[in-house]
């Protein structure tokens, strides 16, 4: 009778977010390749895992090549806050091979190898950089004979690997290390006018669960921050969808939505300039605060001080409503990167058990992604982890000219589907005349008999009121 499979056992890369991308961690014992351009982050997040899982019964060692001097990389290395310098010469040993490999070729690798394992017994080996030894190289049969060796080396002595190297796409195809290689890992790098962002994608890792796609991460001083990809929820066995209705907080909208909006629902209320969508958002946080719900404000708009602003012209006081349960999340939508204010916005969530969440703006997801499909699969999976958790959600959207709901009109990239996805839609108009007149229309519900009429809207010190 053969026996059950075993999960492979797992050795942390030393960052709580990585290892869940990873599925757990690194399989113990295996070969891994960390792949990229110059300065995407690979020797960062190799120090990083490296301090991680020293101070066992066995060593860590670090092989320097023929990339940077070992002085230059421990240098900077002491600048880390993971970096411990009792651990240095015992826990986690650093050698300079670039002198051996320049006088004696490929052919000297392994027998270094071979003695630092023998003499001190590792637990894990880095080698930086590995791709660098190709160039010394005298044939392809050369360096395939190399890897065949070392990848039998390392298995007898049941030792952790990874290869780092300035890898592009086009080597997988040609190098014989990833043949061998248990897992591949691709830090990339992509360029903006006014910043870079840095993703993490796993090609490859045996044995494992992974999560598939491109997950963010940034360079930090405290080193590699990772923010997984949000992917959609499973569906909890037994899951049913809330029949309970909660408020607005808008006076007069509730009775035009069927007595006001499910639990769970996502609304999306969309509007030109100045039709009151921030106020509305705004309203329906506060009124969660009042019925004794935390409620989370996502803002690319406006920073914190206009938005107190704001909260104070509504009759609130923020300091207090912070102590009530309001919660506020403002990144500027220069910076905004799409995976860190997901991942800072469900640290939120979870930590203060939020029940409402409203987002101002949800198209400047769509300007920080630069991808339709990305923002598509974000939004989607948002809107369905909402759904799941019980959270009623708001997304504020800028919609000149009915983009959303005019046939033939221009849709902001990602958003063309978005009206579907969600179960409710408030439109919010603007008609210029001697006075500027406001007016809404509920143009779906899902769930709910709505009313199909147009009604004034009028704005006042205490918010938006429906007449």
């Amino acid at each position: 009778m053969s026996a059950p499979n075993r999960a492979p056992d797992r050795i942390s890369s030393g960052n709580p977010q990585a290892d869940a991308v990873l599925g757990g961690g690194f399989p113990v014992n295996s070969i891994n390749i960390l792949m990229g351009e110059p300065g995407t982050g690979k020797t960062l997040f190799a120090e990083q895992l490296l301090f991680a899982n020293a101070g066992g019964e066995r060593p860590v060692l670090y092989l320097t090549t023929l990339s940077e001097p070992l002085s230059k990389v421990v240098t900077y290395l002491q600048l880390m806050p993971f970096y411990d310098e009792s651990k240095l010469g015992t826990a986690v040993l650093y050698d300079d091979i670039g002198a051996l490999l320049s006088s004696e070729g490929v052919a000297g690798l392994i027998p270094r190898v071979r003695e630092a394992i023998q003499t001190t017994a590792p637990s894990l080996i880095v080698i930086d950089s590995f791709k660098a030894i190709h160039d010394l190289s005298t044939s392809v049969a050369e360096m395939r004979r190399l890897i065949a060796d070392l990848a039998g080396l390392l298995s007898a002595y049941s030792t952790t690997t990874f290869l780092v190297g300035e890898y592009r796409e086009a080597d997988v195809a040609t190098y014989p290390e990833f043949a061998v290689a248990d897992g591949i890992l691709e830090f990339a790098r992509h360029k903006h006018s006014t910043r870079d962002e840095r993703f993490l994608r796993i090609s490859k890792l045996r044995g494992s669960g992974y999560l598939e796609g491109l997950h963010a991460f940034r360079v930090t001083g405290a080193g590699l921050e990772v923010y997984p990809r949000l992917v959609s929820p499973r569906v909890p066995a037994g899951y049913t969808l809330p029949r309970e209705r909660i408020p607005t907080g808008i006076p007069g909208l509730d009775r035009l939505i069927g007595g006001g909006l499910w639990r769970g629902s996502t609304t999306i209320v969309a509007g030109p300039t100045g039709a009151g969508k921030t106020t509305f958002g705004l309203q329906f946080a506060l009124s969660g605060v009042a019925a004794g719900e935390p409620s989370l404000f996502v803002n690319f708009q406006e920073n914190p001080t206009q938005l107190a602003r704001a909260i104070s012209d509504l009759g609130g006081e923020l300091s207090a409503l912070r102590k009530q349960g309001l919660h506020l999340l403002y990144t500027s939508s220069v910076e905004l990167q799409i995976d860190q204010v997901m991942v800072r916005m469900f640290d939120v969530i979870e930590r203060h058990g939020v029940r409402r969440v409203v987002l101002d703006a949800v198209g400047d997801l769509s300007l920080a992604s630069g991808d339709v499909h990305r923002t598509h699969d974000y939004l989607y999976a948002l809107v369905q982890r909402f759904a799941v958790r019980g959270i009623t959600a708001v997304f504020l959207l800028e919609d000149v000219a009915h983009q959303l709901t005019t046939a033939g009109s221009p849709v902001p990239a990602g958003f063309d589907r978005l009206s579907y996805m969600c179960d409710n839609l408030l439109l919010l108009e603007v008609q210029r005349g001697e006075r500027l007149s406001r007016q809404i229309s509920v143009f779906k519900t899902r769930g709910s008999a709505h009313d199909e009429g147009l009604h004034p809207v009028t704005i006042t010190a205490k918010g938006l009121h429906v007449d």
